[in-house]
């Protein structure tokens, strides 16, 4: 009989897609991945008012989950955070068969805070929120999750990273080409040197604190994007600022300068290190195998 692993993942979105991919080893395992990515792609279209179906959400989610199935997809209602808070389908749980070991994925909200409550062992979430709410603010910078796990307090969580899963967007430095002296690069070496405001998103200004260093940040303000029209476009007004890009193709746009990549922001497999087990391993050894590519495998 194989043993059972509870994993914690998100409930939507491209790092559930990620971890499914990731999970999608056998014929079967890669059909279930397919429909729960399929189902909730169609759900996001709803939830968007971009398709208009003639069953309501309760019908849809009974057709969704079959719960006569011990081994089918479950999905659940949430409230979504959009205007009139509509319901949406979301992941809720599945179980897959491999040959040493079951894995029951878990939907959650906030994945790696049920990792450092000790409700699971292994989970996935997002490396922004390792580096926003448990890495020490030092005057270096980080770069790798060697840097992540060396900064994380042990007293403070048993969690730590383990590999990334490769859905790599960045975190970049952007500036409008009127800041940069000639043949100069923007990179960290740069914002060390500036005197003046960076504009970033509100929720990382503890990212980029971690990322950067406290003391490449001593003569720098941060701002923040007015709601409404494109970040890049309140960037380009202060002049510097860091945002996620994959291509960068919307910064150029506006006439912004793309710099340093200063961290991969990917979706990242992490475990409760007082939660390990043999079973636990295995799993790690489908998620991180050797052909992962990944910015932030150690």
């Amino acid at each position: 009989m194989t043993e059972t692993v509870r994993v914690a993942v998100p409930r939507k979105g491209r790092p559930l897609e990620a971890v499914l991919e990731r999970f999608a080893t056998t014929d079967e395992a890669a059909e279930v991945a397919d429909e729960i990515t399929s189902t909730l792609r169609f759900e996001k279209s709803v939830t968007k008012g971009h398709t208009h179906p003639d069953a309501d959400v309760y019908q849809r989610l009974s057709e969704y989950s079959d719960l006569s199935d011990p081994a089918a997809p479950e999905y659940t209602l949430l409230r979504d955070d959009r205007e009139g808070m509509p319901r949406r389908i979301v992941f809720d749980s599945v179980e897959l068969e491999y040959d040493e070991v079951t894995i029951h994925l878990v939907g959650r909200e906030e994945p790696f805070r049920a990792l450092r409550t000790h409700e699971f062992g292994l989970g996935f979430d997002s490396a922004d929120l390792v580096l926003e709410e448990v890495v020490k603010l030092q005057p270096e910078g980080l770069e790798s999750i060697a840097d992540i796990n060396a900064r994380i307090d042990p007293m403070d969580t048993d969690v730590r990273v383990v590999s990334g899963l490769g859905d790599t967007v960045y975190h970049t430095l952007m500036a409008d080409p009127e800041i940069l002296p000639p043949k100069s690069n923007l990179d960290r070496d740069f914002v060390a040197d500036y005197a003046g405001d960076l504009c970033i998103s509100p929720r990382y200004e503890r990212l980029v604190e971690a990322v950067l260093g406290t003391r490449c940040l001593d003569d720098v303000s941060f701002v923040y994007p007015e709601e409404g029209p494109e970040e890049e476009a309140s960037i380009a007004d202060t002049g510097l600022g860091v945002y996620l890009t994959m291509t960068g193709s919307t910064a150029r746009d506006f006439g912004l300068v793309l710099g340093e990549h200063l961290f991969p922001s990917e979706t990242v497999l992490m475990e409760n290190v007082a939660e390990a087990t043999e079973a636990a391993e295995a799993v790690k050894e489908i998620v991180a195998g050797p052909e992962l590519e990944t910015a932030l495998k150690i």
